[in-house]
């Protein structure tokens, strides 16, 4: 039995600046942090002397790869040659709702399969490796945030270049530091799931076609440029950096907000909080607020109809926690 753990990721400021639209004729930046929020894969030798049992949202028994529905299991096991095969998926938060759990996904399955064939693989290449899947061979309209905010663990600058590179930085926070984040960063379950591929094309298109739209990516990389050295300096410069990055990002497209997210955001900023976002594409899913100094309670009591999460950071990425 060998089972694999990686977390969830919440971005703070350049999320859209990572898509392909943009970074052919721009690099992209974002800054993003990896949370105790995981998504686990487990895989073991199947009894029968042929094909898989496959346990995720859905129950599948293929008798050979091809025959398998889920589009990335199918991809990661033709390109492993994982053949006879148990596996199992559980996550701690719902697919859809803005932390990425699809690349996530993506890159615990490579992790086991590699494990499963007694290789290592560095949580970079591991990213890499999603990315290939999910982009080139899948063809989902996405950028590349997601799989190296998931592999790599805990608070990274990411840059995105036009020749498709990828490069990370590790933002450096004293322990001090790294605590007033976990304290002052409050996550709300405002309900829902939304398909972010849906979104994210329809944000591809803006780029291409709206000038306005990709000034106001750049203004976003900027933010995640200055914002890796303002975090290190005073943490609560992260409430300002989230309050103008969401107000750009909804002038991306018509579906990132609602009136539900703007209800939910008006009570967070009256209560004391000095900015937030909705994570990922948009549409639903968790809003993230920072609340610095003594409005963490008030903040939470204003927004007691949503369900609450704390924030804590993992600083560990993609691992193999168990292998027997």
């Amino acid at each position: 039995m060998i089972i694999s753990r990686t977390p969830l990721r919440v971005s703070f400021v350049g999320g859209g600046s990572d898509l392909p639209a943009f970074t052919r004729q721009h690099a992209g930046a974002v800054l993003s942090m990896s949370i105790k929020k995981y998504v686990y894969l487990s895989m073991h030798e199947y009894f029968e002397n042929r094909g898989c049992i496959l346990k995720y949202s859905e129950i599948e028994k293929p008798r050979t790869t091809d025959e398998i529905q889920h589009r990335i299991i199918r991809q990661v096991f033709h390109d492993l040659q994982i053949d006879r095969v148990d596996f199992n998926s559980s996550a701690d938060v719902p697919a859809g709702t803005g932390m990425g759990s699809s690349s996530a996904f993506t890159v615990g399955l490579l992790n086991l399969c590699y494990a499963y064939r007694g290789e290592f693989v560095s949580r970079a290449k591991l990213a890499e490796l999603a990315c290939e899947i999910e982009i080139e061979k899948l063809g989902e309209p996405i950028g590349k945030q997601d799989q190296y905010g998931c592999a790599l663990g805990g608070v990274n600058f990411l840059e995105f270049h036009t020749d498709g590179t990828v490069s990370h930085e590790s933002v450096p926070l004293t322990a001090e530091q790294r605590h007033q984040m976990e304290q002052r960063l409050l996550l709300f379950y405002l309900g829902g799931t939304r398909s972010a591929s849906n979104l994210l094309a329809v944000q591809s298109r803006n780029i291409v076609e709206d000038p306005h739209v990709t000034a106001n990516l750049q203004a976003m990389v900027e933010q995640a440029h200055r914002l890796r050295g303002d975090l290190a300096a005073d943490v609560d410069n992260l409430g300002l950096y989230l309050h103008d990055g969401w107000l750009r990002k909804k002038a991306l497209s018509a579906g990132v907000s609602n009136e539900v997210v703007e209800r939910a955001y008006e009570k967070a900023l009256a209560a004391g909080a000095t900015g937030g976002k909705l994570l990922g594409a948009g549409g639903s899913g968790f809003l993230l607020v920072y609340a610095p100094g003594d409005t963490r309670n008030e903040v939470i009591d204003a927004l007691s109809d949503y369900q609450l999460h704390l924030v804590q950071l993992d600083t560990s990425g993609s691992s193999i926690i168990y292998s027997d």
